[in-house]
């Protein structure tokens, strides 16, 4: 993955620089963003031998010879190939398919989490990826997931620290991906040691420090963290960048942050360690919007400078991990990653070059990712011991009584949900959904161990009034979720899934409504991205029909598990309150 020039490529860049030897490809009479100074310089040439850049300057023509490619770039702006700092790259999709789409909205370079993968997978997960993304037509690195910070049951030796380490010695790997401040503020010694073996080895450590703020956010960048992507509007961007972070400023598919945090435009400040990123972009905005170019074109409408947008897409980032030395900028030595665009304020490419090929142009891949084949081990990932019934969603109450106060988890369309205590009424010695007040029930399924453990609990705000939805591409665990106002549809919906071994089914009056099957992992489709997409507007219609009128309803339902946000949460051992990092009751 970090490959620098051999001692013969080295000669080459040097004898094509001076004129001894023709360039494989040229690029001339463009103008060009210089990251390094922030300048456009007109009227410069490239020079591209094999991978790497040459020359730049002027004039090329020294280097240009009759089997020399040659690009008129007259008219035209040059930039750097766009860099992705923080995203999670199977967003449902294949691998293949984001490929196509990626590389011709301009980016030459991604770092991806792989968290998505490990709790499902494991070690082997994290080598299959490793595996996958090795002679694509772009660069393609990855962060480790921070399994010890997940704080459930039952994870923490999914990934043990001897693997860590192996996997830290990689080259295609950076560093520790996004890891919670809560876990490290409370003194977690296993994430500590993390965090010390990852420094030891020359990595980042990637941070999400989502409601960290005062002296917990200092404490939290004692540790070594290097970065975050959870600012939510310039206040917090200013607060982090002062702590000597890299603050990536968010547009994409989880949430879109640019346009709060871009505020900060207006302050008298560097803008060296600003950076934008996708944290991941579903499948209907890859073809309807592109991908990077759109997230530069959106800092640039908000205000920023063109020639400083670019540069937070580009060595700002490259800059961060600590690869500057082979991307992120247009010059000598480097990869020759370039993207030709029609000018400086609008970010259409025309043309991309990847390590010295162009793989893109007027908006159309030209080389053809390798695709990867999953083992079956990695395609059979829902294990349950038997089919379920409607009886095993039942919430049974001991006592007598006629009501009780529960802990409901409360819904909100940005993810950030709170605790509820409510006034459940008893029937029959159980817990029923409230339709009429938008209490459902919503249960975590294990589908690793062949258990069928399952824990069932209460949610507000999913808007149901019929049917059931369930979904295994759940946010740090391998869970199957399933939320529903009809027990014997959450169990129709949860069975279709262990059929499908994976993905996300709508469930009503006994019958399929909408599924997206995603059998690698339980996590990624094996269907093209136009079909993903088809896919997951149907879910989206069938839920609207059903009741559910929010925005997102398959993001709001996978991220019920996460850990990583201050909040109330689920698992197959209960609930979880995050702030206090513990599992708590049910009933109050």
């Amino acid at each position: 993955m970090l490959t620098v020039p051999s001692a013969t490529e080295i000669k080459s860049l040097v004898n094509v620089a001076l004129g001894n030897e023709e360039a494989d490809l040229a690029i001339v009479n463009g103008d060009l963003v210089n990251v390094y100074t922030g300048e456009l310089l007109k009227g410069q040439s490239i020079a591209i031998k094999g991978k790497w850049i040459a020359y730049v300057g002027s004039d090329a023509g020294h280097a240009i010879g009759p089997e020399t490619e040659v690009i008129d770039a007259s008219g035209k702006t040059l930039v750097p190939g766009f860099i992705d700092g923080h995203t999670h790259m199977l967003w449902f999709y294949p691998l293949e398919e984001f490929l196509k789409y990626s590389m011709k909205s301009g980016t030459t370079t991604v770092i991806s989490e792989t968290i998505d993968f490990s709790f499902t997978l494991g070690y082997e997960g994290i080598v299959q990826f490793l595996e996958s993304v090795e002679d694509q037509p772009i660069k393609i690195f990855a962060t480790l997931p921070s399994t010890y910070a997940n704080g459930q049951a039952g994870y923490a030796d999914v990934i043990t620290p001897a693997m860590f380490h192996e996997l830290l010695e990689r080259d295609g790997i950076l560093g520790l991906g996004e890891s919670n401040w809560l876990p490290v503020i409370r003194g977690d010694n296993r994430v500590l040691d993390l965090f010390a073996d990852t420094l030891a080895q020359g990595k980042k450590l990637e941070g999400h420090s989502a409601g960290a703020r005062g002296n917990k956010l200092v404490a939290y960048v004692a540790s070594g963290i290097s970065s975050c992507h959870e600012s939510i509007n310039a206040r917090e961007a200013l607060e982090r960048l002062r702590l000597g972070l890299h603050v990536m400023m968010r547009e994409g598919d989880v949430r879109k942050d640019i346009e709060a945090v871009a505020q900060i435009k207006d302050e008298r400040i560097d803008f060296r360690r600003l950076a934008v990123a996708t944290d991941g972009v579903g499948a209907r905005h890859l073809m309807e919007h592109g991908y990077l170019d759109y997230v530069v074109q959106r800092a640039i409408e908000l205000g920023f400078d063109p020639i400083t947008a670019i540069q937070m897409a580009t060595l700002n980032v490259a800059e961060h991990f600590s690869i500057d030395n082979i991307v992120g900028g247009i010059a000598p030595g480097k990869y020759a990653d370039i993207v030709i665009i029609s000018s400086l304020t609008s970010i259409k490419p025309e043309c991309v070059i990847s390590s010295g090929r162009v793989v893109a142009k007027d908006g159309k891949p030209l080389v053809e990712p390798k695709r990867y084949t999953y083992p079956e081990s990695s395609r059979t990932t829902v294990h349950l011991s038997r089919r379920l019934e409607a009886a095993e969603f039942a919430i049974r109450v001991g006592s007598g009584a006629s009501e009780v106060t529960a802990r409901v988890i409360d819904l909100s369309p940005n993810i950030m949900n709170k605790e509820a205590l409510i006034t459940m009424p008893v029937s029959g010695g159980e817990i029923k959904s409230d339709i009429s007040r938008d209490i459902l029930k919503v249960a975590a399924i294990d589908r690793l161990s062949n258990s069928a453990k399952m824990f069932v609990g209460l949610v507000r705000g999913f808007q149901l009034k019929k049917g059931a939805f369930a979904a295994t591409a759940n946010w740090d665990v391998s869970n199957v979720l399933v939320v529903g106002a009809s027990e014997e549809d959450m169990a129709g919906a949860v069975n279709r899934i262990w059929e499908l071994q994976g993905g996300a089914v709508v469930y009503a009056d006994g019958e399929v409504q909408a599924e997206l099957p995603m059998p690698i992992a339980g996590c990624i489709s094996d269907l093209p991205m136009e079909a993903v997409a088809d896919r997951l507007e149907r879910i989206q219609q069938e839920l609207a029909d059903l009741g559910c009128q929010i925005p997102d309803p398959h993001l709001l339902l996978t991220t019920l598990t996460t850990p990583i946000l201050p909040a109330l949460r689920i698992s197959t051992d209960g609930l979880i309150g995050v702030k206090e990092g513990k599992v708590i009751d049910l009933i109050v």
